[in-house]
């Protein structure tokens, strides 16, 4: 078997997030199809669809782990910085870049104050996702 160390790093960075958002997309379904009745008179949940906010996430937090991990792998020689502290730098880019995209697509509205306040608690969830998850799958691997 080759090596190829990227591809296996892409790999392992895709499959924590594709894992989350398939079972919030599995959750939304059940609430969708199995109840039969609009979830926000039931569960209180709002009354815009889910699908047109997650397709955002759908499409680029998996592709995003995977080129953040494979950047990782191809500078930790040089940075030398554990993979908890390179991962929890992606929501420093996600949530502005979410937050342009809700507010040119016209989802929902969200004031950056309140926005850039989610950072800090996103660097501290994805810390502790990249160390725990995303290291252990690239040390499975062998390119930790």
């Amino acid at each position: 078997m080759k090596p190829r160390p990227y591809l296996r790093a892409y790999m392992a960075g895709i499959m924590v997030p594709t894992i989350v958002l398939l079972i919030i997309m599995g959750i939304d379904a059940y609430h969708r199809f199995y109840l039969e009745v609009p979830s926000q008179f039931i569960f209180g949940l709002p009354g815009r669809p889910l699908e047109r906010t997650i397709l955002f996430p759908m499409a680029v937090v998996p592709n995003l782990w995977g080129a953040w991990n494979v950047l990782w792998v191809a500078t930790k020689h040089r940075t030398h910085l554990p993979v908890g502290v390179h991962g929890s730098v992606i929501p420093a880019l996600l949530v502005p870049a979410g937050i342009l995209l809700a507010r040119t697509t016209d989802l929902f509205y969200l004031q950056m104050g309140y926005a850039l306040l989610a950072i800090p608690v996103g660097m501290a969830m994805y810390y502790l996702a990249w160390k725990f998850l995303v290291g252990s799958l690239n040390e499975e691997l062998g390119i930790a």
